[in-house]
């Protein structure tokens, strides 16, 4: 067969295969937000309308009314930023421990470290919260943040000690010589040398935060406590089963999916380059 033809085959195959997973995702996407921009009476008719005429716009506003999300937000914006500060900070200074320091177990104890990573959630579940609860944590954002300030992200350690490899030694060494001292050197050195894993796992934190249901429905009781996704879920539940509204509840949903999606298009390049060259990195 021709050359050309090969990799004619080879390059419509690619994209092809790439169309197609795009629009398992962005179709699903689409939807949402044509549904959150429908009236009650277009929700459910056939053939189903893609692009609303016209618009509902105060769908949204209407929406937002109905529980206090101000206040969700609010939560949400709180638990998410402040774990996901404590986890970059945490991780990242461990990394660099086991990537720049000499000494007696560090391979036996890195390796127990990645071992954490195969144990399911279920398993911690019940001891984690018997343990707050005996602390009376429950019903407190102490649950959902303070672990953050103990490294709990075996795989973020594993990733920034993979970067920490890549950064020859010789640059603490002529840093030493100026008379840096090590934490001068991991703060003012290595961390500006890693931007690109720290991008990349700040915006996985922020995802892992954001959407963290399981964790909030275990420990907060109180709705004026609710994050988003918890007080979304509560939102579902007051609408009318006999004819839910489905468009306020896509609203939500778009308004939810928002902040993910701004970061991750605002920090693709770093997100993508850090993934890459910690996964190389042997």
């Amino acid at each position: 067969m021709n050359t050309k033809v090969l990799n004619f085959i080879k390059a419509f195959v690619t994209y092809f295969l790439l169309t197609l997973g795009a629009a398992v995702v962005v179709v699903p996407l689409f939807w949402m937000v044509s549904t959150s921009l429908k009236g009650p009476d277009a929700l459910f008719t056939y053939p189903p309308e893609w692009i609303p005429r016209p618009p509902v716009w105060r769908n949204y506003i209407e929406a937002w009314k109905v529980l206090p999300f101000g206040r969700f937000l609010w939560n949400t914006l709180f638990i998410t930023i402040l774990a996901m500060v404590a986890e970059l900070l945490t991780t990242s200074l461990v990394a660099f421990g086991f990537a720049r320091f000499q000494f007696k177990g560090r391979n036996v104890l890195f390796f127990i470290l990645l071992s954490t990573m195969m144990l399911p959630g279920v398993v911690t579940m019940i001891p984690s919260f018997l343990l707050w609860s005996k602390l009376g944590q429950v019903d407190t954002f102490d649950p959902l943040t303070i672990g953050a300030w103990f490294a709990w992200g075996p795989a973020y350690i594993f990733m920034m000690r993979q970067f920490f490899l890549t950064i020859p030694r010789e640059m603490e060494e002529a840093a030493l010589i100026d008379g840096a001292n090590v934490f001068q050197i991991y703060w003012h050195i290595m961390l500006p040398l890693i931007r690109p894993a720290l991008l990349a796992i700040g915006v996985l934190s922020f995802q892992g935060n954001w959407n963290n249901f399981q964790a909030p429905l275990i420990y907060l009781n109180s709705m004026e406590k609710f994050p988003m996704i918890l007080g979304l879920k509560f939102f579902e539940q007051t609408l009318s089963k006999e004819a839910p509204m489905w468009n306020y509840m896509m609203a939500m949903s778009v308004l939810m999916a928002l902040p993910i999606l701004g970061l991750f298009f605002a920090a693709q390049r770093y997100f993508i380059e850090g993934l890459n060259v910690g996964a190389t990195k042997g």
